[in-house]
């Protein structure tokens, strides 16, 4: 069986190096020119490591990113709500990971051309469309080379792990349309930073209306006394009823004038002030927040979606990379077990798309942050008393509600 997969990014590779485990041949085909180490912070929860583990990948993770210690919600004064451990402090068989997404990604292209080989790894190549028939799958890509060629080729199956603007959800959805905006506008950077709490703790403060998001992704800097300290401030700027003001783009810079109104006197916290940790980040990026609606059915034949082509969803919980991992490993084993490429590919989406769509739906909502939207809806100036604004049961609750949901209740994971 030989498989391609459209797309480089962390399910794409991921993928191709769960079928290599699965002694399956694939080749993998990114539009962009080169894999670069862009983006900023992103968490992997363990249900998620433990499958990049079992890849062995565990040497290489801990190389290049920062074992998750605790998380901690609190609101826009720095009254704690919720605090737990994470990772191997809570108990769990294996870390949770806060890493720069370029060099994750970069692990995993490296591990990728070392058991599939460079030659199998095609960038600038951008899908331009697909025919199947009883026995394979025929692809067309245009080289992105500056040469204008395209390139036909033939496979068994074709898994599309080509992101939210997907190539191929749009052949089988043409009617779809753009993302789906919220209104809020996430602005992300990292910057070399003193050390705060444990240095290797992680804190969400404020609410679904002014957000703010703290936790180290790296402890390689150019000074023993910082670790590179990921940032980000989702704000609501429209109620969602008109296109966004900019493309969807993980890397689109952003603007400072249009960011500093938001922060002036929003945020009290005894850690660090979150205007002068913006200032003092040259570069930082923009996006909005943007998913899409569950779609009733990814697989079609020989070909199915995976990642943020079949479930993009907004980026609460630390779960968009993670899902996608899992995706990875669900649709190689069921290849491993099945020849049958369509049998295959239904039996991953029947254990893989009624999760997603529920937490795609849940995510919409806030997901485990909405102890925050709780707590300032209850008490936006502040509390004196946390149980007379929120009961531990009720909280509790939204949290290990959605860890259960999303897969990752430590009793799913070590097993």
């Amino acid at each position: 069986m030989k498989v391609f997969v459209v797309g480089g990014g962390i399910g794409g590779l991921t993928t191709a190096l769960c079928l290599d485990a699965a002694g399956i041949e694939c080749e993998v085909f990114e539009q962009a020119r080169g894999i670069h180490e862009l983006g900023v912070g992103i968490n992997i929860l363990p249900h998620a490591i433990k499958e990049l583990v079992d890849l062995g990948l565990l040497d290489a993770l801990d190389r290049v990113a920062i074992r998750t210690h605790e998380l901690i919600y609190v609101n826009r004064f720095g009254q704690e709500i919720w605090r737990e451990p994470r990772g191997v402090a809570a108990g769990y068989d294996v870390p949770q990971f806060s890493v720069h997404r370029g060099r994750l990604q970069g692990v995993l292209h490296d591990a990728a051309v070392a058991r599939i080989g460079a030659d199998n790894i095609h960038t600038a190549h951008q899908l331009r469309d697909f025919t199947q028939d009883e026995s394979g799958v025929t692809a067309t890509f245009l080289r992105r080379d500056g040469s204008d060629a395209t390139v036909t080729k033939r496979a068994d199956a074709l898994i599309g792990a080509d992101g939210i603007h997907s190539t191929v959800r749009q052949t089988f959805y043409p009617d779809e349309g753009p993302p789906a905006w919220n209104g809020a506008m996430l602005w992300r950077g990292a910057v070399a930073y003193p050390p705060f709490l444990t240095g290797r703790s992680m804190i969400i403060s404020g609410s679904g209306r002014l957000k703010l998001v703290l936790y180290p992704i790296s402890n390689q800097t150019d000074s023993p006394e910082t670790n590179l300290l990921n940032w980000a401030v989702v704000v609501k700027i429209g109620d969602g009823s008109t296109p966004p003001p900019r493309r969807e783009d993980w890397n689109r810079p952003g603007r400072r004038d249009e960011l500093m109104p938001h922060l002036e006197g929003a945020f009290r916290l005894s850690e660090l002030d979150p205007i002068e940790l913006v200032n003092a980040t040259e570069r930082f990026y923009e996006y909005p927040m943007c998913d899409r609606e569950p779609l009733p059915r990814w697989s079609f034949g020989r070909v199915t979606l995976l990642g943020d082509a079949a479930h993009p969803m907004y980026p609460m919980g630390s779960n968009g990379g993670s899902q996608s991992i899992l995706d990875a490993r669900a649709v190689a084993s069921r290849l491993a077990e099945s020849k049958d490429v369509a049998a295959a590919f239904e039996a991953y989406e029947s254990a893989r798309r009624p999760d997603m769509a529920k937490l795609v739906l849940s995510n919409r909502t806030g997901g485990p942050e909405r102890v925050i939207d709780l707590v300032e809806e209850r008490a936006p100036d502040g509390f004196t008393d946390l149980d007379e604004v929120a009961s531990h049961a009720e909280i509790e609750a939204i949290v290990k509600g959605y860890r259960k949901l999303a897969g990752f209740d430590q009793t799913q994971v070590n097993r």
